[in-house]
């Protein structure tokens, strides 16, 4: 098995329970693992034989363009959509990662990481 990763894809959108949050908005990071067997690409060199990262980050972005109140449930939709749509991947790991969240304190983040397999 093979692996795929997008490291560090910076999203600003409006998820979370408290109202400022929706209004206000913040940063998010979202980083996406996903295996898949690759030896059929690194032998074609062919986009169609791969896990096209363009199609995985389209997916990042639109699924972190739905508000939603809790990281869970974002991270859940983007694992649905990689595995609905990717028939090459075998097992993906996301993390969401709410930047300075308000939660009273120092904290540079708080991640959600969700791991699924076919």
């Amino acid at each position: 098995m093979h692996k795929i990763k997008l490291n560090n894809v910076r999203v600003f959108t409006n998820h979370g329970c408290l109202d400022e949050e929706e209004r206000i908005g913040s940063d998010y990071r979202v980083d996406l693992e996903i295996s898949a067997d690759l030896t059929k690409s690194a032998q074609t060199d062919h986009l169609k034989d791969t896990v096209d990262y363009v199609s995985l980050n389209r997916i990042i972005k639109e699924e972190m363009a739905i508000r939603s109140k809790l990281l869970e449930q974002v991270a859940k939709r983007i694992l649905d959509r990689i595995f609905k749509e990717e028939p090459l991947v075998q097992q993906a790991t996301v993390q969401v990662a709410k930047i300075n969240p308000p939660i009273g304190g120092d904290v540079e983040s708080v991640i959600i990481e969700m791991s699924e397999s076919r």
